[in-house]
């Protein structure tokens, strides 16, 4: 049997749905009914459910049959239908999805026998004849949902073992620490599949301790097998709002912890008990672009050592990698290219900064995913014209790695040799959130992709002539949620080639010098973030809006107490020279935001 789920996975991170009993619970169909049999008595809406996660972005489908079993549905007097239901519920998620969309048969535990007990081979009949009724459907695969038990786990396998040649997936329920309600542990489970005659397509985590828990035993699990692993979180514990249990985990929420999901190693994402179309919808726009990067990194990975050549040093590639060589302080300034094509104001701010002894600009690449002039030629324009160097972001969002190359070859060409390799803004976040966006790499794919051109070697393992010479810099996040995750990533980017470090805005000084005590052993220069805010209006914004930014309580009072948007703008540079003044015997050095293009706020920061 043809297994697409396998194919998929080989092309792609896959989109999978979210939950349908919270679906029938929205819907007025308390949990009293059975929802497998709603397949027969109401199957309009069962359709409105599967087709609402085609619309958002699914590319599998779950079959409204987790409880479609014998024993299950002789409680609601449907023992009989087992068959029937199964089938219908297969032909309704066919209908919606079309010859892209996966359908897969959701199998779930026998559930309690009202204290028969049954014998293995009874159990396996049970589930059998559930599995033969979707396998005859057209199901794509099946998926054994929310395994809790080692019993479980071979309860599934006697059924699938039976007779079936359907393919199949194991997805698990346990907490943060890999242990299953019942306290037994995933880990042993996982030693014994490959055991069996018959191996799954892929293993799941499903359910479990909500968003963040199944983060945490993710890293755990994924070291532990080399199976590609799904990733189906619940949203958490429900809250009580007018009588009805209401899931209050956002989209976005959501959102943020799958692509962290994706960035451990997994290759499919969905959601479980309280995760609608919405939250499918949400992760769909944000993980599709990312779902290439392994290509890429891949493509780093090409063996090609006995043609690499010596770098240039570090102290050659640029004035500022020479500064940072000979342990010296520097000082930059980061400054928007504009929406439009006018860069004289631009040049004469750059002018400004090399007057007031700043080393170099830095340049973001279309920051927030908004659309603005070409950084490459605004960094020529201001080499060239305003006589000072410039680090030049280099975001994954816009283009290939191919034309990512191509750009990468023109600095050279032109000596912008200071270069911050970042993943960037997702276009959601931006004025144009309709724009496609590409991700073939994320920051450590493309660092590593720059690696090879500073030896030689272009992203096919072909030679290019002289290597190029690149001071390459990667981000870093001083504040981050999942501080392990930012620590692992970091490590990451410094094993794929970062030269240096250059840290979001910071306003605390402890999680920043905590944070570089975590890395010490890198031994890698760190560039603070400095923001001088400008008004208080500007710090709320920071505060709330600006991912990966914390304003401390402190800062803001500090903010709210000047009067004038003038005395704010002041407050805000004395508050940005205190922590220059904290912090600089532990940072190389500082990059200082010229908010609103302001460049006199930057300079006052630097210059006293």
């Amino acid at each position: 049997m043809q297994n697409r789920l396998k194919e998929k996975l080989q092309d792609h991170i896959v989109i999978f749905d979210g939950a349908t009993g919270t679906e029938f619970y929205k819907r007025d169909f308390f949990i009293n009914n059975s929802y497998e049999g709603l397949c027969l008595n109401n199957p309009k809406v069962v359709s409105e459910i599967y087709r609402s996660y085609v619309d958002a972005g699914a590319e599998v489908i779950t079959t409204n049959t987790y409880g479609a079993n014998r024993n299950k549905l002789t409680r609601h007097g449907l023992g009989e239908k087992v068959r029937e239901i199964n089938t219908a519920a297969v032909e309704l998620a066919k209908a919606e999805c079309g010859e892209d969309v996966l359908v897969c048969g959701s199998v779930g535990p026998i559930g309690d026998c009202h204290g028969v007990v049954l014998e293995e081979k009874q159990i396996a009949e049970i589930l059998a004849e559930q599995i033969d009724a979707l396998e005859c459907a057209g199901a794509d695969f099946i998926i054994f949902e929310s395994i809790s038990s080692k019993g479980d786990l071979e309860n599934a396998y006697n059924a699938i073992e039976l007779k079936s040649q359907i393919p199949f997936m194991l997805s698990f329920n346990v907490d943060r620490e890999l242990d299953m309600p019942h306290g037994e542990s995933l880990a042993p489970l996982l030693r014994t599949i490959d055991t069996h005659l018959r191996k799954p397509t892929a293993l799941g985590l499903n359910c479990g301790a909500g968003v963040e828990g199944m983060l945490s035993a993710l890293e755990k699990m994924l070291p532990m097998t080399d199976y590609p692993v799904i990733a189906q979180p619940n949203a958490g514990m429900p809250k009580s709002v007018d009588n009805r249990m209401i899931y209050m985990c956002s989209p976005e929420y959501l959102t943020t912890y799958a692509l962290r999901y994706v960035n451990l190693g997994v290759r499919g994402v969905g959601g479980c008990c309280g995760i609608g179309p919405e939250h499918i919808r949400d992760i769909a726009r944000s993980i599709r672009p990312l779902a290439k990067t392994h290509i890429a990194h891949k493509l780093a990975e090409l063996k090609v050592e006995d043609q690499l050549l010596e770098p240039v040093p570090m102290e050659k590639k640029s004035m500022l990698a020479a500064k940072i060589a000979r342990g010296e302080w520097v000082t930059t300034v980061e400054i928007t290219p504009p929406r439009g094509y006018d860069l004289s104001a631009t040049i004469e701010k750059a002018i400004q900064c090399r007057e007031a002894g700043i080393d170099a600009i830095n340049l973001p690449d279309g920051p927030r995913a908004s659309s603005r002039i070409s950084p490459i030629i605004t960094a020529i324009e201001l080499q060239e014209k305003a006589d000072i160097e410039v680090i030049l972001h280099c975001c994954c969002r816009d283009k290939n790695i191919i034309g990512m190359q191509a750009d990468l070859l023109g600095c050279a060409c032109k000596k912008i040799n200071n270069i911050l390799f970042i993943t960037g803004d997702p276009p959601k976040l931006g004025d144009y959130p309709f724009a496609s966006a590409v991700f073939d790499v994320d920051s450590i794919g493309i660092l590593k992709i720059q690696s090879r051109l500073n030896r030689g070697i272009d992203i096919g393992g072909k030679t290019i002539g002289a290597p190029t010479a690149i001071f390459a810099g990667a981000g870093a996040d001083p504040n981050a949620i999942d501080m392990n995750r930012e620590l692992r990533r970091l490590r990451e980017k410094v094993e794929a080639g970062a030269e240096y470090i250059i840290t979001q805005p910071v306003f605390s000084v402890e999680p920043l010098l905590k944070f570089i005590d975590s890395i010490k052993d890198l031994k890698i220069p760190v560039i603070a973030g400095i923001w001088p805010l400008s008004s208080y209006r500007n710090a709320e914004f920071m505060k709330n809006e600006v991912p990966g930014v914390v304003v401390p309580d402190e800062v803001m009072e500090r903010m709210a107490k000047a009067e004038t948007r003038e005395a704010q703008r002041l407050e805000g540079i004395e508050i940005a020279r205190e922590c220059v003044a904290a912090i600089r015997s532990a940072v190389q050095g500082i990059q200082v935001s010229a908010p609103f293009g302001n460049v006199n706020s930057a300079i006052a920061v630097i210059t006293d």
